[in-house]
């Protein structure tokens, strides 16, 4: 929502909104110029909006229908919408070609290689990034742009509102079974996205990479094959040992393998597929660093969505050495199913005996501070609140 913000501020509209806390972009907003209001969303601060004049209200996913803010929106009879339909509206209103990245596992990075590539080659690309990106905003868009590189995203069958020029399909298997009842339907949204594509690319360029964990590799590689189609719009050639070259100094995203102390990573997977891919990486940059192995804290997230994947956890965490499991972060449930215990799903782990149940708390920022001294490197792996909780006790 905020990388949305800012582009629609960057394109002429007049946008302001609220959130109930600050978020990891809130400053890059601050110096847009876009007006924020933080805390409780009572509906006060929309309601004097309202009279000042507003056109549309966009709103998260996250709301729930009752929520304040929506439910005065819809009764104003003002226009209201998910982000999907104002990102499509600008996509038309300014002319650009869409190149969506979207699948399962890997959109995040995939879209942030492409932006790093393209910005240091000088093409003319807008774009919006669903984290922090430390070599330029997280949204960006100026006149001139002829490209809008997205990730876009599955949950709610968001992306169904595109129909971009390009698009790039890291991985796809299953997830958000809160949407998509069965695999069956899941795959079916991605078969609809890609006819509505004018292009897809699902598998990258034949090329050696040197960035760590085979997953990582595969993105840079689809990341190359998108900017070559590019490259080839703009008619003009390329040396692909030069894009190999850049991709290879990516820096890396927020809450993708992110470094937060000496040692210390935070990483937003939260599905098996993540999960092992990102222990992987985790594996070769402690050989890298000649540590003495990978501790890894799990916060699992969405209840409905461990009854789908609890099966899928045996070998997932193969080559951690320890465990901390947290217990699920709980978000859009399902009343009717039962919590699942730490212990239930920790319990059909292979190597369960790596396993620690664990809370966030002083006593386990005492145990990892332990795991430190010994020579671990520790990864959080998390797409809830224990990111916030573990750069608040071990930020440099």
């Amino acid at each position: 929502m905020g990388p949305l913000a800012l582009m629609a501020k960057a394109a002429g509209l007049n946008v302001c909104g609220s959130d109930l806390a600050e978020g990891a972009i809130y400053s890059e907003l601050e110096k847009a110029g876009i007006e924020i209001k933080i805390g409780e969303q009572n509906g006060e601060f929309l309601q004097e909006k309202l009279k000042e004049g507003i056109d549309w209200f966009v709103y998260t996913s996250a709301l729930s229908k009752d929520h304040p803010e929506l439910r005065m929106a819809e009764e104003s009879g003002i226009k209201c919408t998910k982000r999907d339909e104002l990102t499509a509206f600008l996509v038309e209103k300014l002319g650009l070609k869409m190149v969506a990245v979207a699948g399962t596992h890997g959109k995040t990075t995939t879209t942030a290689m492409i932006v790093w590539a393209a910005l240091k080659l000088g093409l003319p690309v807008s774009y919006i990034v669903g984290t922090t990106l430390g070599f330029a905003k997280s949204g960006s868009y100026k006149k001139g742009d002829k490209y809008f590189v997205y990730e876009a995203d599955e949950y709610d069958r968001n992306f169904l509102k595109y129909h971009p020029w390009l698009s790039v399909i890291p991985v796809v298997s299953y997830d958000h079974p809160d949407i998509y009842p069965t695999k069956e339907d899941y795959l079916a949204a991605f078969s609809q996205f890609e006819a509505q594509s004018e292009q897809v690319i699902k598998e990258g360029v034949k090329a050696k990479f040197g960035l760590a964990g085979e997953v990582r590799r595969q993105d840079a590689a689809l990341a190359v094959a998108a900017i070559e189609q590019m490259i080839k719009d703009e008619g003009s050639s390329y040396d692909l040992a030069e894009l190999v070259k850049i991709l290879d100094e990516f820096p890396g995203v927020g809450r993708r393998f992110e470094r937060i102390s000496d040692g210390v990573y935070s990483d937003y997977a939260h599905h098996p597929e993540e999960i092992t891919a990102t222990i992987e990486i985790a594996r070769e940059e402690c050989e890298r660093l000649h540590k003495k192995g990978v501790v890894v804290i799990y916060q699992p997230h969405q209840n409905t969505r461990q009854y789908e994947v609890r099966d899928q956890y045996y070998g997932a965490f193969e080559g951690a050495d320890k465990i901390y499991w947290l217990p699920t972060y709980l978000t859009r449930e399902n009343p009717d199913l039962p919590v699942l215990k730490p212990s239930e799903l920790a319990g059909g782990l292979k190597n369960q005996e790596i396993v620690s149940l664990a809370i966030l708390s002083p006593g386990l920022k005492k145990a990892i501070e332990k795991d430190l001294a010994e020579g671990y490197i520790v990864v959080l792996m998390t797409a809830g609140p224990a990111d916030g909780w573990l750069k608040n006790n071990f930020r440099e």
